[in-house]
Formats: structure tokens, sequence, C-alpha cells
């Protein structure tokens, strides 16, 4: 007997509510991403954009509400604030660190791809401590080419990217939306990302509701 073929991936969440610190940052959130779509959240300091990424991703509970992802386990990345590149590794043996750590089969002909996409040709053998902040957001931003991830999870992602490396960006997520992947991020920064829908938080805060 064949197999069912699997759902596209989409990811639908209802009434989630996420709790921080005592305290209820949002509440009441419903929304669903299909292939090809694009989630931009929006909202002032404190209003619970990176709550919500890291509650996507899994490293934060959600306190009510619940959240379905019809992709394939671990085919989900997220990229937060902070870049976590190590001092002393290269660029080369990050990306490989990386890919070890999520559990994914990467040759060197992946790493030399997901170097070359964002631009850090030639600095592959060059230890974390010598890049400036923008080359190290392009190395966390290179992990996005490892294990083809259909799910991407984007917080900040322009942090200490210069104009080239933005546009860079903006052509890799239209490449991941032609291919069917789905992204949700978080930025200051006005990008090009054609039909991108929004998501204000301010319209789901409840900071006035402590627990």
């Amino acid at each position: 007997m064949t197999a069912p073929p699997m759902p596209e991936p989409s990811l639908t969440a209802d009434g989630l509510a996420c709790l921080r610190g005592g305290r209820l940052v949002f509440a009441g959130l419903s929304f669903r991403l299909d292939c090809g779509e694009v989630l931009v959240l929006t909202g002032p300091n404190g209003s619970g954009k990176s709550s919500l990424l890291r509650l996507v991703a899994g490293l934060v509970p959600a306190f009510a509400g619940r959240l379905d992802w019809t992709g394939a386990p671990g085919s989900i990345a997220y990229l937060g604030h902070q870049d976590a590149v190590k001092p002393a590794l290269t660029v080369r043996e990050a990306l490989r660190v990386w890919a070890a750590m999520a559990g994914i089969a990467a040759g060197e002909g992946a790493v030399d791809a997901a170097i070359a996409a964002v631009g850090l040709e030639g600095l592959d053998d060059l230890p974390g401590r010598y890049l400036s902040a923008g080359q190290r957001r392009r190395l966390a931003l290179a992990r996005l080419e490892l294990g083809r991830a259909a799910l991407w999870l984007l917080d900040e992602p322009t942090l200490g990217l210069d104009a080239a490396s933005v546009a860079r960006l903006e052509g890799r997520i239209a490449r991941h939306r032609a291919a069917g992947g789905l992204v949700m991020l978080a930025t200051h920064v006005p990008l090009a990302l054609g039909d991108a829908r929004g998501l204000a938080l301010q319209d789901y805060a409840a900071e006035d509701l402590a627990l």
C-alpha cells in the first residue's frame, strides 16, 4: 500500500497567549501561514514579537491556545537576536558545528554554498573573533542554507547588515518562498518582500493582566 502524501507545510495559531515574567504579553492571537507566505510581525518594543517567534520555535511554551505545524519535525529554523558565533571557531567550523547540532548531514559542498549565499567567500578560515558585527550576522544567516528548513523564524535579521547584505537577504527570502517555504520575521528595517502580510502584536496586548 502506498503511503498517503504528506500535507504541505502550514502553521496555524488559535487563541495563543504568552506569559513572560508573570504577565501576559499577548492573548487571543490567531493566524495561519501557508506555503510561500511571509508574515511580518509589527509592534512596539515589548509587544511580544520576539516572544512569539520563540514560542513558534518551541523554545518557550504557550500559556494558552494551540499551535499546529504540519511540516516535518526539525524543519523549522530560528534566528534570534544573538548571533551565537563562537570566537575560536572559523566560519567553516561554525557551520559544521551548527549542522551537527541540528542533526544535518552537511558536506563541504553544502557548507561552501552556505558561505557563498551570504558573501563570506575568502573568510571561511577566519575565526569568529575577527569578524565584524555584520559578518557575524551574515554567518548566522548562513545557517538557513543548511538543512533546507521549510519555516524560517527571523528576529531582526538585518541587524548589522549593510545595504548589499540586506538586498541579498531579500533575494534569499524570495527564493525560499518560490520553493514553497514559509517565513515569519520581526524587523525594524523595511524589507522588499512583495505581498507579505502583517501581524500587529499590539492588537493582542494583554499587558494590564497580571497573574
